[in-house]
């Protein structure tokens, strides 16, 4: 059904791009969309909280549910198009077909929430095939998971253009999240710790270091003293390869997951020397 509106629509000569979501929307989200309307005519925005990228232990049945606010704000932007697929519609009974990416889905995400990006790749390639959007749109703050989806999409000859766009967040700097909203009053003053860390690595790079085993350290001693967080990881990378990086000679990029009380939260920047 929706592949034929899609094409209906394609067929007038309009370009359409697909804005891929898990509903709770937020103003990152809207982004996403005012992204897609600078290069396309018609925005499909798609609501479906995907069981397959969810590990037994996380918040699944817990995931917000806004559908009815999440709806409304898609038409203040202006989408077209709202696609809000039943699970069942999505994995039949007999579904046995998974897509796995390699390296670039191995570390940080991939070792932390085992199975998780085989279900990101399998619900976005299906989505495409669904859609058949001329371009799709990502939030950086996904970082990882963009470069899985342009690995696929390249892998693949999936013809759909990626774009990523930048990371949207509150006037504190802590990155929207539909996650956030875990997060007790405590908790959202100690989550601005993950920005903080970014911004003070930024710094250091910016004013010349180049040891990565000094920026991790820093970090890390941000989100302990400001966070009190658990720190899942900090990672210093090339930004295509997600290959760990010793010295800093170019562009880096610097991912963080950390557990402030019971809320996961991940950000990332992307930094280079002067």
């Amino acid at each position: 059904m929706l592949h034929r509106e899609v094409a209906d629509v394609r067929r007038q000569g309009n370009k359409v791009g697909l804005v891929p979501t898990m509903g709770a929307l937020h103003r990152g989200h809207l982004s996403l969309v005012e992204a897609a309307f600078e290069e396309c005519d018609v925005c499909v925005a798609t609501i479906f909280v995907n069981p397959s990228q969810f590990g037994p232990s996380e918040d699944f049945d817990k995931y917000p549910r806004p559908l009815d606010a999440d709806l409304d704000a898609l038409a203040t932007v202006g989408v077209q198009i709202a696609f809000v697929p039943e699970t069942g519609a999505v994995y039949g009974p007999k579904h046995a077909t998974w897509v796995e990416v390699g390296s670039v889905a191995e570390p940080w995400e991939g070792r932390c929430r085992p199975g998780h990006f085989r279900g990101v790749a399998t619900i976005v390639l299906k989505l495409f095939n669904m859609a058949g959007a001329d371009f799709a749109y990502f939030g950086q703050k996904d970082y990882q998971q963009a470069q899985v989806i342009r690995r696929m999409v390249e892998d693949l000859n999936v013809p759909v253009q990626v774009r990523v766009c930048p990371i949207v967040r509150e006037p504190d700097g802590l990155a929207m999240s539909s996650r956030n909203a875990y997060l007790n009053s405590d908790e959202r003053q100690r989550a601005v710790s993950l920005f903080e860390s970014l911004r003070h690595a930024e710094k250091m790079i910016a004013e010349g270091e180049t040891s990565a085993a000094r920026i991790r350290g820093d970090v890390e001693e941000i989100l302990l003293e400001r966070g009190k967080g658990q720190i899942q990881y900090i990672a210093l990378a090339d930004p295509e390869t997600l290959e760990p990086v010793e010295r800093i000679t170019g562009e880096t990029l610097i991912a963080l997951a950390v557990r402030i009380g019971k809320t996961r939260l991940i950000d990332n920047c992307l930094a280079k020397p002067n």
